[in-house]
């Protein structure tokens, strides 16, 4: 299989199967869309597989964009759609599952430690 079909079929099971739960929150981050300056937004929701953030400005799918969360790395995705303000992306990689469940235990005050 290429590159661009399994990029085609991460994006399908990301999008359209849910493959992987997401958890409503609310993280102050950095976005910042290929080209562009970053701007502050709020993280509504997460996955291993992608995030919605507000974003004010029209964001293009198909663009590539950085999500920087406190205390991360800046993390790279796929603008997959966005309405009203808010966008949709798909990570470039999957989120490890301890990154996810240590970032929510991070802002929903729990305690998450997965061991792998």
């Amino acid at each position: 299989m290429t590159l661009q079909g399994v990029k085609n079929r991460y994006e399908i099971a990301a999008q359209e199967d849910r493959s992987a739960p997401r958890t409503r929150v609310t993280i102050p981050a950095q976005l910042r869309v290929s080209g562009g300056r970053g701007f502050q937004t709020v993280v509504q929701d997460l996955s291993l597989s992608g995030f919605a953030a507000t974003a004010v400005s029209r964001m293009h799918p198909g663009s590539v964009c950085w999500l920087t969360l406190p205390g991360l790395e800046s993390l790279q995705a796929e603008v997959v759609w966005w309405q009203d303000g808010l966008c949709g992306c798909a990570f470039s990689s999957l989120l490890s599952p301890i990154v996810h469940d240590n970032i929510l235990a991070r802002f929903r005050g729990e305690e998450v430690y997965r061991q792998s």
